[in-house]
Formats: structure tokens, C-alpha cells, sequence
């Protein structure tokens, strides 16, 4: 009998497979990290070649390490970092250029000359912005700056596809060119309420049509793995973007739940239901799920840095050897501290949405140190937080408990920053990792293993809760000083 699910949650920094039972419990992982190429000021790529023998050596690792046979597998569970852009050869598989990741600022300008004229019908359409940030304008750009790819697309010989696709190819050696919708939905070519590639943004960004994979549902028959890989072909039978994946995770599976996913960027995530939501405060309508033709939405602020920044203190400034360690120095620093940093890295996302905004630290004195730039740097992801719960309440959507997922949250510094500084009960998963937990669950319900998608709500438990224990007024005063700096930043 077929008794297991493997998942796999490809995701910026690293790849990952986590083995479940018939139970949904976690049996076994496995991860490799990966590395980031900054070729240019703004410009963010990855090694296609190293993701995708990662996803294959994590698999083959953890079949091993187990002792399981690929036919006692029942199913391929796949989430991914979304909105990453790729473009290979149809007969090859072979990859053009470097994947080009979500955080990639190349084409700002190209998105800021959109917004003039096409922004109200690309929301219309889409949910999204006309920003680098989704994958348009990045294929956009390697059509027009790799010889000879605008024509061999318009005359099929290659394909385009988000991380979920070329996996997707490469593990049925290219029998399959498909997405699912929530992954569709990211590429600001796809019409959320038609569901389907939208003829008009083709052109607009002259994206040739047998470029595009095919777009499924999200537990789906997505065909199976080519033999030679494993020595059985296990069916893949979900597919989710790594947000989506994580609202299903953290079981918000009716209207109004809401969860925040705090790994190398931040994403809150609220489920609208049937009802794809029109932000007038800059977040971002999307897809959830789509399941047997039926389309969840779901209501998107996105931050592009959160985890991210803490590897910035270790990689580039040394302050820390580990991100644990960031913990122990940021707990005794006061919140009347006068370092504030914003991480804006690569830009500011939701909901500033100001792509060429560089990074700054405010209020440096002679006693600022390591501790101090740690604090910052953990409260810099707590106040971006708040933007955007300001910003849902603002549409109307107030969360009453937040549930949060994520490397971050074993951090419990950060997380009482995190009630603190929003005002908010926060709750974080038992499922240490909410991303694989949800497309897992997605796979055992295409496989019949739970009938309803409900279900997912039996299967989830807290594992603790922090509640503010700084005072309203206090509060405010930390967030004004931050908004003030950001206006300041924005100004210059």
C-alpha cells in the first residue's frame, strides 16, 4: 500500500522535502540551501541547475535515509517560491539564462512607464500592480535580451514557466508544461476572474501564447515522475504557490482567516472565499486555490524582506555567526531605541510599492551595537507587519488572530516584537513548516484520503500564543517614529 506523501517546498534560499504519513504527520525531512547571484545593483538570479538537483537530491535522500521505496510513495506534493522567472529549450530542457527571482529590480522602469497608462486594467485583470516583482515583465526582458528567443517563442520551441513549472518538466522528462492557478495568478499575465492567460496582457507584454504552460487546477493530475528518476513513476498530484500553500497550512479555509509567512520575504494572506477583493490601500488580489474548477481568492501584502535582513547582519555585516543568535542580543534592547532600519534592499512592497527606495538605518548613536541593529532589524519586520494589517482594515478586514509560520517564528523575541508592535494576538503553527504542511494536505485530499477541504482544520493545533504586553500608547509612539522615517525615505 501506498501510505506516504512527499512534499516539496522549493523556496528562495533553500529546497526542501518532508515525508508524511496517511496521518499528515511528519515523519522526516530533508534540506539543501541555495545560494543568490547579485550579477548588478537591483538584479537578484539563481542557478536553475542548482534547484533543480537540489529538489532531486532532497527526494532521493529522503527515500534512502528511510528506507522507502519510491512506490510506497502515493503522491508528489509541489510548492514553490513564486513569481521567479525561467525560460528553457521545448526539446532540451535546457535553461537560456539564470532563473530570475521574485525579488529582481531590472525592470522597474519598464513597470514604472506601465503604471501611466495600463495600471487600472492590469489590476482589473490581474488583483496585481505593474511591478517587477511579478514575472511579466522579467520574461519580457529575456525575450528581448537573449538572441533569437522572441522568435523561437513565437514559433514554439521554448518554454516559460515559475519554479513549479520547469520542476514540473524536468520531473516528467517533459512530458508536462503545466501550472496551477495560484502560481497562474503571480505572473501578471493571467485573467483571475476568467481564468485564464489574458489575450490583451500577452500583447502588452508581447508574450507569444505557446511561451505558456498550461493552467490546472491545484490538486490535479499533473502527471509522473519519469522512472529513471526514482525507479517508479509516483504521481504528482498538488501544486501550490508557497503563500497559498501556507493559508492552507495554517488551516484558513474560510472567509476572513488569515495567516503570515515570515521566511526570507513576509506575506499576510487572508482568505476571501468566492469574492476576489479590489484593495484600494495597494495590496494585492490573488488566487488561493482552485480546486475542481472552483476558484478560492485571497486578499496579499507582501514584504521582501523579512528573514532576508537577518542574513544580511550575518552575511555581510558578521554582527552574528547564526540567525538564533540575534535572539538572545535583540531581547534587552528597549523599544525606546533610536535605531530604526528599513530593509528595503530590494524596494519597498506592499504598501508603498516603490521599487527604487534603498535602505537606511535612522537614529545611530556611539552606544549603538550589535544588539541594537539586531532589535532593528527584527522590529523592521514586526512594523512592516503593521502596514499591511493597517491596510487590510482599511478594506475592511480585521484579523483577530494572526497564525504565523515561517523560519522566523522560533525566534520568541521576534514574535513578541511581533504582538507588541502590531497590537495583535499572534499564534504561531505547531506545523513548523506551514508551506509543505499545506500542499501536503492538498495531495491526501486529491488522493481521497480526507473528503473535505475542512478537514485541514482538524489536523491544526497552535503551539503557543504571545499577546502585546507593550501598551497601546507606547505602541503608537514606535510606529509613528517608523512611519515618519519611512516618509522621509520616500521624500529622498
Amino acid at each position: 500500500m501506498s501510505d506516504y506523501i512527499i512534499a516539496i517546498d522549493q523556496g528562495t534560499t533553500s529546497s526542501r522535502a518532508v515525508l508524511y504519513n496517511r496521518q499528515l504527520r511528519p515523519l522526516a525531512s530533508c534540506s539543501e540551501a541555495l545560494p543568490l547571484k547579485y550579477p548588478h545593483t537591483g538584479w537578484v538570479e539563481q542557478d536553475p541547475e542548482a534547484i533543480w538537483q537540489s529538489v532531486l537530491h532532497c527526494i532521493r535522500q529522503l527515500l534512502q535515509q528511510n528506507d522507502i521505496l519510491p512506490e510506497q510513495v502515493a503522491g508528489l506534493a509541489l510548492t514553490n517560491q513564486r513569481e521567479t522567472t525561467l525560460l528553457w529549450e521545448k526539446a532540451s530542457g535546457k535553461t537560456l539564462y539564470p532563473a530570475i527571482v521574485w525579488q529582481d529590480r531590472r525592470t522597474a522602469d519598464r513597470c514604472q512607464a506601465l503604471k501611466q497608462q495600463h495600471e487600472t486594467s492590469i489590476r482589473a485583470k490581474t488583483g496585481l500592480l505593474a511591478d517587477p516583482y511579478f514575472s511579466a515583465s522579467k520574461l519580457q526582458w529575456l525575450l528581448q535580451q537573449i538572441p533569437g528567443a522572441q522568435q523561437r517563442a513565437e514559433s514554439g520551441e521554448l518554454c516559460f514557466g515559475t519554479v513549479d513549472s520547469f520542476l514540473l518538466w524536468r520531473l516528467t522528462a517533459g512530458t508536462v508544461h503545466a501550472t496551477d492557478a495560484s502560481n497562474a495568478s503571480r505572473t501578471l499575465l493571467f485573467n483571475i476572474h476568467q481564468q485564464c492567460w489574458d489575450p490583451d496582457l500577452l500583447t502588452l507584454f508581447q508574450i507569444p501564447a505557446p511561451l505558456l504552460p498550461e493552467v490546472r487546477d491545484s490538486a490535479a493530475d499533473f502527471g509522473h515522475c519519469s522512472t529513471g528518476l526514482f525507479g517508479h513513476p509516483i504521481p504528482i498530484v498538488s501544486l501550490l504557490g508557497d503563500q497559498q500553500a501556507a493559508l492552507l497550512g495554517q488551516a484558513c479555509v474560510t472567509s476572513g482567516m488569515g495567516k503570515s509567512t515570515y521566511g526570507t520575504g513576509c506575506f499576510v494572506m487572508v482568505n476571501t472565499g468566492a469574492q476576489a477583493l479590489c484593495s484600494q490601500h495597494q495590496l494585492l488580489s490573488t488566487v488561493a486555490w482552485r480546486i475542481r474548477g472552483d476558484t478560492c481568492y485571497a486578499l496579499e501584502g507582501s514584504i521582501f524582506m523579512a528573514g532576508a535582513t537577518v542574513q544580511w547582519l550575518r552575511d555581510k555585516l558578521g554582527i552574528i555567526q547564526q540567525a538564533s543568535d540575534t535572539e538572545a542580543l535583540a531581547e534587552g534592547v528597549d523599544y525606546q531605541q533610536t535605531e530604526l532600519l528599513i530593509p528595503a534592499f530590494t524596494g519597498l512592497g506592499a504598501p508603498y510599492w516603490q521599487p527604487e527606495v534603498k535602505a537606511a538605518i535612522f537614529g545611530l548613536t556611539r552606544n549603538s551595537g550589535k544588539a541594537e541593529l539586531c532589535a532593528a532589524a527584527l522590529r523592521s519586520v514586526a512594523y512592516q507587519t503593521q502596514d499591511l494589517l493597517l491596510a487590510m482594515a482599511e478594506d475592511g478586514i480585521r484579523i483577530a488572530d494572526l497564525r504565523v509560520d515561517g523560519g522566523m517564528t522560533v525566534n520568541h523575541c521576534f514574535l513578541q516584537s511581533l504582538a507588541d508592535l502590531t497590537q495583535q494576538t499572534i499564534t504561531p503553527s505547531q506545523h513548523s513548516d506551514a508551506t509543505a504542511f499545506g500542499t501536503a494536505f492538498l495531495a491526501a485530499w486529491q488522493l481521497g484520503w480526507y473528503p473535505q477541504l475542512s478537514d485541514v482544520t482538524l489536523l491544526w493545533q497552535g503551539s503557543a500564543q504571545f499577546t502585546p504586553k507593550l501598551s497601546k500608547v507606547q505602541q503608537q509612539s514606535c510606529y509613528h517614529y517608523w512611519r515618519t522615517s519611512i516618509a522621509r525615505l520616500l521624500v529622498s
